[in-house]
């Protein structure tokens, strides 16, 4: 395992610092503020109540898994079996398990540069070599075939909505992808995290572009469930006994409280209110913002803003600490996700209310316009 390739989060050194100032302005931590449906509060109480305190089976709870199955079906209009879902220790044990199906050792797994710190350092883990190309604001942040055709590659890994640009992949070309792969022998990994938390048109599932497809999602934004650590993958069917023995091996079951809770996850009416409020937030920043950075698009889903600070800084983490240490409001340095142009960009996360936010912005303009007057 090449652990020494693993690179750290700066943003975390960034996080460690912001708890030195109690009037700190958060921007930095992708995690909702908000609680999950009081139906999963009250879920969790009845299941301590009733003592559900040991495993479930390594693909976790058969009614959780139905829930899902409904959910798909009903959401995308796709048919996929429980047997084929893995409830997983966050998302994090959803990567592994996907990675260890699709990629031995030395394969090469294709990323998008700017992308989640995460998926390289997970490829460390494991002795696969990850292989970043360029996107940008020119081609929506999405990859293209164009971008694979040129490198030999094991899997292609894509997230959508994205972290940290916000963009979602586009339908026509979600499936020339996935075909594309298909048709060459490349796993395709669809990190769909942000589904759900999407604002003028919704993001479409790689399933239903292709059944050879493993699609990774959780509770932890859109059901506002970061702390209960669950997460799901679904693998092809021909995988499903693969993937029972990973799972067995790497965590033997993802949390039971957790999975008991997220049995009243699916609270459409409540969820409905979750995404209104991250919209009206979306819409605050990304309108007060774009008067002092220059921001390559509004963000489409997930709850981040991409903004390139070249105006007053060619150094992403250094600007990060300056704001930090000058006007305690914390942001997250774009370098964290790749070398692609990323000195040039913070990533803002709305996961603070308005109210909140608003005294950060006027930070924010009157630091940064006294730094052009100098």
């Amino acid at each position: 395992m090449r652990c020494e390739k693993m690179s750290s989060f700066i943003v975390m050194d960034i996080v460690k610092e912001a708890e030195k100032f109690e009037d700190c302005i958060h921007f930095e931590i992708g995690q909702p503020d908000l609680p999950p449906s009081p139906k999963v509060k009250n879920a969790l109480h009845v299941s301590i109540d009733n003592n559900k305190f040991s495993y479930t089976q390594s693909h976790g709870l058969v009614e959780l898994r139905e829930k899902i199955v409904q959910h798909y079906a009903k959401t995308y209009g796709v048919t996929i079996e429980k047997e084929q879902i893995f409830l997983t220790p966050g998302t994090s044990g959803a990567f592994l398990i996907a990675y260890a199906l699709t990629l031995k050792h030395n394969s090469t797994l294709g990323l998008s540069d700017p992308s989640y710190p995460c998926y390289k350092n997970f490829a460390y883990l494991m002795d696969i070599n990850p292989l970043f190309m360029p996107i940008g604001k020119d081609d929506n942040f999405e990859l293209h075939v164009k971008d694979l055709k040129p490198h030999h590659l094991d899997a292609l890994q894509i997230s959508s909505p994205a972290n940290p640009t916000g963009n979602i992949y586009q339908s026509d070309n979600l499936k020339e992808l996935v075909e594309y792969c298909e048709a060459h022998q490349i796993a395709f990994i669809s990190d769909e995290l942000y589904h759900g938390l999407t604002y003028e048109e919704e993001a479409d599932t790689a399933l239903q572009y292709g059944k050879n497809v493993f699609v990774i999602n959780g509770f932890s934004k859109y059901y506002c469930m970061p702390g209960q650590r669950l997460g799901w993958v679904i693998v092809p069917k021909e995988q499903i006994r693969h993937a029972e023995i990973v799972a067995q091996n790497l965590f033997i079951s993802a949390p039971t409280l957790s999975q008991y809770g997220a049995l009243e996850a699916f609270d459409e009416e409540y969820l409905a209110t979750i995404k209104q409020e991250f919209k009206a937030r979306r819409d605050f920043l990304y309108a007060e913002l774009s008067t002092l950075f220059d921001i390559d698009a509004k963000p489409d889903g997930a709850f981040y803003l991409w903004a390139n600070i070249s105006k007053y800084s060619n150094d992403s983490f250094a600007f990060a600490k300056e704001l930090l240490a000058n006007i305690h409001v914390a942001t997250t340095p774009g370098v964290d996700f790749g070398t692609n142009g990323t000195n040039h960009y913070i990533r803002f996360a709305y996961t603070r209310n308005i109210e909140h936010m608003r005294e950060g912005v006027a930070r924010l303009k009157k630091y940064l316009h006294q730094k052009e007057i100098l």
